[in-house]
């Protein structure tokens, strides 16, 4: 079983730029939980004051009592200004850390390879990025103050309640030694719940974000009642989850406050013996039985507070497992930010496996110049776009070596290594703004005229004219308000801006009609000029013109050469083709 991470340790860490603040902050709960344990010695002094003039048949002392109650009264409101002060900065400081925790999430997610989100799902990694750390800053909010202030009020009320009477004392301690136990019991059997509760919410994240990403989909195959049935299935998880987590640590509160009452009867039995037998004053016993709600008190926020700290934990670790990730590792030997492209690429016997029992690539070996044109063709599985993934060092090889340019593209910087292409691919990625800005994704700081003649090379600046903003034009969320083949148009653009040296084109014009492939057809053939391009062909009408074609089968490169060198071969080339065209050709 996987060993868990302690999240409260990795938790601290966050809290050090704005340990000033806590630390006053602790100051003034110290300042408060001080207060509120002298408040019962000094109401029970009113009550002596009382009780003893009127049996002794004397006149009440009034400047006595009014000294008493001025001095309470400054008592209340410094321990509740303390109190508001101390929330005040308690709130800034963990919002603060918060916010730094978003950050190094958000980094995080920019240094993780691929690898991680093939494994993980989107649902379940967006829950720990979100939920899980909303649910880290609400218990901190809710519980740290308070849990500070239970052990600090603890341990005054004990040493208040030792003062008075030892005996009744150890009564009272005797209660908090049981509700200890009581809280670590239901403790253990319910963190292990609420950590899979924490899971299965990720997972209910994960069904939502599926569901809505293919919710045209869904409603093309009438597949509503699957989907409502799978989330009925992942939502019922939660709720059992939810129910057996919040019904055994629930069972604290009634179970502490049961064994505090049992407390105070005997107390007061025990107490009301020694007041008639001049042992203690009444105003003590009274004091005393405050001391016990003061111990109550803090037990009883402690439980109630339970859920949200077991959950709070739970989210931790989750959280920090997800920061702990494998990150990518640049290890640079060769200095090539300076060389010059020119886009030649060679595969090397490269070796390559998703896991260690299963071989997807073996053995590859191919050789492209700068500027030609290398389509990769071959059924579901054969790997192609692990080709690709590979190239792009999405993935590291196993064995062999992919160079550029005569260099090992681990000897380079992702950074600089992924500077060299550029990708247009069948899922089109537009985010909320503008066309113009949409397409200077491609280049930091692009001028007007740098965008607008990408356009035209990627035949999409008419159409950007007619449109009644132009290039001002805001694309919705979903960038819907285009059609399929304009927005491939725009990424088209957005390629071109960035000037790579070697392209990667995932064909994506089946989905258009005939007038959009056209002028997808000759966007492509323009962004094409002078540049090494690797084209993942759906349809091997388009490849003809390919300087190399690679035909891929089980993980390896089983033919490669021209389409009219391929085709004389009558190998695996020659039957895709035919399964395509035959009909065609001879109608």
């Amino acid at each position: 079983m996987k060993k868990r991470n302690n999240g409260v340790k990795y938790l601290v860490p966050y809290f050090k730029p704005y340990k000033l603040k806590v630390m006053l902050a602790i100051l003034l709960i110290i300042l408060a939980a001080y207060l509120t344990a002298l408040s019962p010695t000094f109401e029970g002094m009113i009550t002596t004051q009382l009780f003893s003039d009127v049996t002794a048949g004397r006149a009440v002392e009034f400047k006595r009592i009014t000294e008493i109650i001025i001095t309470l009264v400054l008592i209340y409101i410094v321990g509740n200004l303390s109190s508001y002060i101390y929330q005040l900065l308690l709130t800034d400081s963990i919002q603060a850390a918060m916010e730094d925790l978003r950050q190094d999430v958000q980094r995080k997610i920019t240094k993780l390879p691929i690898k991680y989100f093939d494994k993980n799902s989107l649902g379940d990694t967006l829950s720990r990025v979100s939920n899980d750390v909303d649910t880290i800053s609400n218990a901190l909010q809710q519980s740290f103050a308070q849990i500070l202030n239970a052990i600090l009020g603890l341990s005054l009320a004990l040493y208040m309640m030792f003062k008075i009477h030892s005996g009744m004392a150890m009564i009272s301690l005797l209660i908090i030694i049981l509700s200890i136990v009581i809280s670590k019991v239901i403790t253990k059997k319910s963190q292990p719940i609420f950590e899979e509760q924490q899971g299965a919410l990720g997972k209910l994240n994960a069904v939502v974000q599926e569901k809505f990403t293919g919710f045209n989909e869904i409603k093309l195959f009438n597949k509503q009642e699957d989907s409502i049935e799978e989330f009925i299935d992942a939502n019922e998880e939660l709720c059992r989850q939810g129910f057996k987590a919040q019904f055994i640590s629930g069972l604290m509160n009634p179970l502490v406050s049961f064994i505090t009452y049992v407390g105070i009867g005997s107390v007061v039995i025990l107490g009301s013996f020694y007041v008639i037998s001049g042992v203690i004053v009444v105003g003590q016993l009274q004091a005393f039985i405050r001391y016990i709600w003061q111990v109550n008190q803090p037990m009883s926020q402690i439980t109630q507070l339970a859920g949200a700290i077991q959950s709070s934990i739970a989210a931790m670790h989750r959280v920090f497992e997800f920061l702990n990730e494998e990150e990518e590792i640049e290890e640079v030997k060769v200095d090539v930010e300076n060389e010059k492209s020119y886009g030649n690429v060679s595969f090397e016997d490269v070796q390559f496996s998703y896991t260690k029992d299963k071989t997807l690539l073996n053995g590859v070996t191919f050789n492209v110049k700068a500027g030609q044109m290398v389509a990769i063709v071959g059924p579901t599985g054969a790997g192609k776009t692990t080709l690709i993934n590979l190239l792009m060092r999405f993935y590291e090889v196993n064995g062999g070596s992919i160079k550029i340019d005569g260099v090992d593209i681990r000897d380079m910087k992702r950074e600089t290594l992924r500077e060299k292409f550029g990708m247009v691919l069948q899922d089109t990625w537009l985010f909320n703004g503008s066309i113009k800005e949409n397409i200077a994704y491609g280049k930091n700081g692009a001028s007007k005229e740098e965008i607008i003649e990408a356009a035209k090379i990627a035949n999409v600046h008419h159409f950007i004219t007619t449109l009644p903003e132009g290039y001002d034009m805001i694309l919705n969320e979903e960038a819907n308000n285009i059609s399929q083949g304009e927005k491939q148009l725009i990424t088209i653009a957005r390629t071109v801006l960035c000037d790579p040296k070697i392209l990667i084109l995932d064909e994506a014009t089946s989905s258009v009609d005939t007038r959009l492939e056209q002028k997808l057809q000759a966007a492509m053939r323009n962004i094409m000029k002078d540049r090494t391009s690797f084209v993942i062909a759906h349809r091997l009408s388009t490849i003809k013109n390919a300087d190399l074609i690679l035909v891929m089968s089980n993980g390896g490169i089983v033919e490669q050469g021209t389409h009219e060198e391929l085709l004389e071969q009558k190998g695996h080339y020659e039957q895709l083709y035919h399964a395509q065209f035959a009909d065609f050709d001879n109608g």
